[in-house]
C-alpha cells in the first residue's frame, strides 16, 4: 500500500493549506470508512446524500488515522488536526492514485467486458501468480472510486496488478484506463448489460474499446475474436498494440480443440499446446475466460506448463458459479452476483448439459439495466428452455415473472412457479429437491438471490 510522509503527499496532489507542521508524519494506506480505519491511514471523507464523511474526520484520527483530507467547501474544519484541504476529495483521491501508479514499477492488466470480468480477473491473477507477485481488484472495486483505492493498496514490490474496469456510461472506461496505464488489456465480450444507458450493443462495444486509450505503446490487447462488433472496430490497428484473439473459431489466436465437462470443472486442450488443462470452474463458457487469461500469461512469458499449475488453483470470487450443498442434499450452483441474457443463457446451458443428476431446477430472477427490450429478453430466456433437460423453473421478481411466462410455453403450467416473495419461493423449492437434484440460482445483483441460497442451505421442512 502507499507509504508516504505528509510532505510527500502534498507534492502528489494539490493541497490548499500549510500542512508542514505535520509534514514528517507518515501515512500508510488510505481508508474511506471509519469502521475500517487502521493505524497510519489517510482518511478520505466524502459528501453523500445522507451522510457527510467530514463529520467523522475527528473520529478517524482518534482511531489512528495519521491524517485526513478535507474538502474546501465544507465549513469549520477542526483546528490542530493533520488535515489536507483540497478542492474535491474524490478528485484528490484519483490524482493521488494516478501519481502513485506512475511511481510504481508495477505492470498492469486491465480487464473489461459485459460478462466475465471478475472471473477472468481471478483466472489471470491465478496464472500470473505462478511466476510473479500479483495483486488484483478485490470485490467490486472497479469504478471511479474503487479502482483508485485498489491502486493505492498496491505494494511497491508488486510485479503485476490485475485491475477490473466496470462502467455504466461512455467515458468511464477511458478515465480508468488512463489512470491505470495498462500494459495488457482484455475485453471479454459484448453483451446486453447497460443497454439502458448505452442504447445498443454497438454503443456498448465502443464504450468497452475505450480501454485501449490507456494501453501502453507496444502492449497487448486480448479480445473475443468471435465478436464482430469488436473485430470490425480494431481492424485498422496501426501497430500501437499487439492484437491477440480468443474464441471458439479457428481464426482466433487461441481456441479450444477439445473440451470435457465434469460436475466440478472442465478439462480442455487448445490449438497452441499439446497439453491438457484442468479448470476447476463450472461451465464451458468459462473456458473462454480462461483462454483470454492464458494469452495475457503468455505475454508475460509464462509457459503452458506453468499455466496448467495456475489454472488448477483458480478460485473465483463468491457467488460466481459457486457450488455448494443444500440441506436436502441438493447441489446448488450460486451464480447470483450478476446476470444478463448472455450469462443467463450460458448458465442454463451448463445445467442442461451437466450429467449425473435426476432432476434439474432453475431459480431465476430479474436481469436489470436492459433498456426498452427488457421484457422481450426475459420472455426469450423462458422460451429457450429445453423441456427434456430442465425439470422445474422458479422465478423471482416482476421481470422474472416474464421468464416464467415464456417457460410455461415450453414446460407447461405445472412445472413453472413465479414468486415475488423469497421466503415463499425458498419453501416451495425445498419441496422439490433431494440428493439427486441440481439447482441453479441466478439473477442480477440487485435481486439478492443469495438469500435463497442461504435458505436452501438451512434446515427446513420438505
Amino acid at each position: 500500500m502507499i507509504r508516504k510522509t505528509i510532505n510527500e503527499i502534498t507534492k502528489m496532489i494539490s493541497v490548499l493549506n500549510d500542512a508542514s507542521p505535520f509534514g514528517e508524519s507518515r501515512i500508510s494506506g488510505v481508508c474511506i470508512d471509519t469502521r475500517k480505519i487502521r493505524k497510519g491511514n489517510l482518511f478520505i471523507p466524502f459528501k453523500g446524500e445522507k451522510v457527510d464523511g467530514h463529520e467523522y474526520v475527528e473520529s478517524a484520527i482518534e482511531k489512528g488515522a495519521a491524517a485526513a483530507l478535507w474538502q474546501k467547501d465544507v465549513p469549520n474544519p477542526p483546528q490542530g488536526l493533520p488535515l489536507l484541504i483540497v478542492d474535491n476529495c474524490l478528485e484528490a483521491l484519483q490524482e493521488l492514485a494516478r501519481t502513485y501508479r506512475r511511481q510504481l514499477g508495477v505492470k498492469v492488466v486491465g480487464i473489461t467486458g459485459s460478462n466475465g470480468k471478475t472471473t477472468t480477473k481471478d483466472m489471470a491473477a491465478s496464472l500470473l501468480s505462478v511466476k510473479y507477485k500479483v495483486q488484483k481488484t478485490e470485490g467490486n472495486y472497479n469504478n471511479h472510486l474503487g479502482l483508485p483505492l485498489t491502486v493505492l493498496n498496491l505494494d511497491e514490490d508488486t510485479d503485476i496488478a490485475v485491475l477490473e474496469m466496470g462502467m455504466s456510461s461512455r467515458g468511464e472506461i477511458s478515465f480508468l484506463t488512463r489512470l491505470a496505464n495498462p500494459e495488457a488489456v482484455i475485453i471479454t465480450n459484448i453483451g446486453e448489460s447497460h443497454l439502458l444507458d448505452l442504447g445498443s450493443r454497438e454503443g456498448i462495444a465502443e464504450a468497452k474499446l475505450e480501454i485501449l486509450e490507456g494501453l501502453k505503446e507496444g502492449g497487448v490487447a486480448v479480445m473475443n475474436g468471435d465478436e464482430p462488433l469488436l473485430m470490425e472496430r480494431v481492424s485498422g490497428n496501426d501497430g500501437h498494440y499487439l492484437l491477440q484473439t480468443f474464441g471458439r473459431g479457428e481464426s482466433n489466436t487461441i481456441y479450444p480443440v477439445e473440451i470435457t465437462q465434469s460436475a466440478h470443472g472442465n478439462e480442455f486442450r487448445v490449438n497452441l499446446s499439446d497439453g491438457r488443462f484442468y479448470l476447476p470452474v463450472l461451465g464451458t463458457h468459462n473456458i473462454m475466460n480462461a483462454l483470454a487469461a492464458m494469452l495475457v500469461a503468455r505475454h508475460f512469458s509464462l509457459s503452458f506448463e506453468e499455466m496448467k499449475v495456475g489454472l488448477k488453483s483458480v478460485t473465483l470470487t463468491q457467488m460466481r458459479m459457486e457450488l455448494s450443498e443444500g440441506r436436502n442434499g441438493e447441489k446448488i450452483i450460486n451464480d447470483a452476483y450478476n446476470a444478463s441474457p448472455t450469462s443467463m443463457s450460458a448458465a442454463i446451458e451448463l445445467v442442461a448439459n451437466l450429467g449425473g443428476y435426476a432432476k434439474k431446477v432453475l431459480v431465476l430472477g430479474d436481469m436489470l439495466e436492459l433498456g426498452p427490450l427488457e421484457k422481450e429478453y426475459h420472455l426469450k430466456i423462458g422460451e429457450m428452455l429445453d423441456p427434456g433437460k430442465i425439470d422445474l423453473v422458479f422465478t423471482y421478481g416482476k421481470l422474472g415473472s416474464l421468464i416464467a411466462e415464456g417457460a410455461r410455453k415450453v414446460l407447461g403450467q405445472e412445472r413453472v412457479y413465479a414468486f415475488e416473495d423469497k421466503e415463499m419461493l425458498s419453501r416451495e423449492v425445498k419441496k422439490h429437491t433431494d440428493s439427486h437434484t441440481l439447482v441453479l440460482v441466478k439473477a442480477s445483483r440487485g435481486m439478492k438471490l443469495e438469500e435463497v441460497v442461504a435458505s436452501l442451505q438451512k434446515e427446513g421442512n420438505r
